[in-house]
């Protein structure tokens, strides 16, 4: 399974700005084929790395340093890819679309950033839509709650308010999918 650049690039850089003074103790608590990926220059556009190495791994220990092995580490980081990742034109893309619009488009893309896998809307409402994620071979805790952490940044960024992102069923828990209900005011 892999992961393209552009989410793996934002993990360092997380670790860069919210726990600087502490990047070489996170780059030396990484195997080495995670910390040969970190101190690599990542191509976010056009690269594609290893999942485990490049997003499992180094996510899971963010959570274990600086966030006494709670998983809301692997979310932080989640929102903080958001931010980096809808700069620019995107952000003008995200603040015009509508929240369904917005989290049905992060549905059609999903495939682009994580292969194989495969993510579709299984339910709409008037303020919510349910979300599963179908196919992903190596997924793990750490990816479905930066994948959330994501989603809620980008409503957070669209001008939603009162946004719930709720992880309800989990393939990391033997559930047939990975289902995230997403709702906002």
């Amino acid at each position: 399974m892999e992961v393209k650049g552009s989410a793996v690039s934002s993990v360092p850089e997380f670790v860069r700005t919210k726990f600087g003074s502490r990047y070489d103790e996170w780059l030396d608590s990484l195997s080495e084929d995670s910390k040969r990926i970190m101190k690599e220059p990542i191509i976010p556009a056009i690269s594609w790395y290893p999942i485990k190495p490049g997003l499992i791994e180094p996510t899971q220990k963010i959570c274990e340093l600086f966030y006494e092995n709670d998983e809301n580490g692997a979310w932080e980081a989640g929102r903080f890819s958001a931010d980096k990742g809808l700069i620019g034109v995107y952000k003008m893309f995200v603040k015009l679309g509508s929240p369904k619009f917005i989290v049905g488009r992060a549905a059609t893309i999903f495939s682009s950033y994580y292969k194989p896998s495969k993510m579709e809307i299984a339910g709409e409402a008037e303020k919510e839509v349910v979300l599963h994620i179908k196919e992903f071979p190596e997924l793990e805790r750490w990816v479905e709650l930066r994948i959330c952490g994501w989603i809620e940044r980008a409503l957070e960024i669209s001008g939603s308010k009162v946004i719930k992102v709720e992880l309800t069923k989990s393939l990391t828990n033997q559930d047939t999918v990975t289902e995230i209900v997403v709702q906002w005011q």
